[in-house]
């Protein structure tokens, strides 16, 4: 049956947790020839959420995929998961979602109930957005994986990147931090009930209400915070926009018991190579150690964080209370001086 499956048990890693580390990723994609097309707004050479291609000079199209093992043991919820993390990408991009394809992989011998849940958890996320899901690939395979590859649309002077943060902006994030410790303590089963269901209502909301807020205003720069953790993704956007980001770790919020286990040491793989790449520019001053570790930790499905101008900052963040999970006025962006691109004060 599929109350009695418990789908982490069979990955050695969960959600976001599994990607290939940032640094690593860079290396493979190195010597790779890459074409040139004018139509071509965003594409793999810029480290960012998803591929943009102008169709027209309205019109330009947002195509994305991503797919992970099972971060939750309930099959429906692993499947929405999973669809919301896709999803989250054309989002951050500033587009509507249109369609999406479904990417599944499953052992022979897993029940067909177990496998329909999953499929409705992805279709019921995607009918959410507003979009459709018109097909999909599927494979045999000894632990499952699940994810979409998502189309959406946008207007191609309104698109946002993770590269155009500006001095001056503020910096914006929309749900808690810590999930990937949250998860990791789960499978170990040292995660209270209710920290768990916290964590999983948030990685099942859609960052839809935030783009739709958002577009309101001047964004200049975006990322979804997922398996690079806080900081890997705010270095790409330091790193791209040549700026330097000062966070306010005080204003962070946690899941709960994220900071305990955090102390305790329960951290997953994915946070150790997400610090190896992105530490060499952070300057953590007095920051205490697993403070730091939460902000290397990898999210799955985390929320938006986002590089606002200044003087929409105060009505943007009105405008989002209470709309989001947990809006967060995390820092601010300054002219980079030289030395660390990310500094990180109390």
């Amino acid at each position: 049956m599929a109350d009695d499956i418990k789908l982490t048990k069979l990955a050695s890693c969960a959600g976001c947790g599994a990607k290939v580390g940032a640094g690593t990723l860079q290396k493979l994609l190195k010597d790779l020839k890459v074409r040139e097309d004018p139509n071509l707004l965003v594409g793999f050479d810029r480290s960012d959420d998803a591929a943009v291609y102008r169709l027209r000079d309205d019109l330009a199209v947002v195509q994305t995929l991503d797919f992970f093992p099972p971060i939750a043991d309930d099959p429906y919820t692993y499947g929405a998961i999973a669809a919301t993390n896709a999803l989250s990408d054309v989002y951050a991009m500033g587009g509507e979602p249109v369609t999406a394809l479904n990417i599944l992989a499953v052992p022979e011998k897993m029940e067909k109930t177990v496998v329909q849940e999953i499929l409705r958890g992805g279709y019921d996320k995607v009918y959410e957005a507003g979009a459709v899901i018109a097909g999909g690939h599927s494979i045999l395979n000894d632990s499952p994986l699940y994810g979409l590859s998502v189309t959406g649309l946008v207007h191609p002077e309104k698109l946002w990147s993770n590269a155009g943060a500006k001095p001056g902006d503020v910096l914006f994030l929309t749900k808690k931090l810590g999930a990937g410790v949250v998860t990791t303590a789960a499978k170990a089963e040292l995660t209270e009930r209710a920290t768990l269901d916290e964590a999983y209502a948030a990685m099942t909301t859609l960052n839809r209400a935030a783009r739709d807020g958002m577009v309101r205003y001047a964004i200049h720069a975006c990322t979804d915070v997922t398996g690079f953790g806080f900081l890997g993704h705010l270095y790409e956007m330091t790193h791209g926009s040549g700026v330097r980001a000062v966070v306010d770790t005080d204003a962070l919020r946690f899941l709960p018991q994220a900071e305990e286990l955090a102390k305790d040491g329960i951290l997953p793989a994915g946070l150790y190579r997400n610090r190896r790449y992105a530490e060499p520019a952070v300057d953590a001053g007095g920051t205490p150690l697993y403070l730091q570790d939460l902000l290397y930790d990898p999210q799955t499905s985390g929320g938006l964080l986002f590089a606002a101008d200044a003087k929409d900052a105060d009505a943007l963040e009105a405008a989002l209370r209470g709309a989001v999970p947990c809006l967060q006025r995390v820092g601010t962006i300054e002219a980079y001086p030289g030395g660390a691109e990310i500094v990180l004060r109390a």
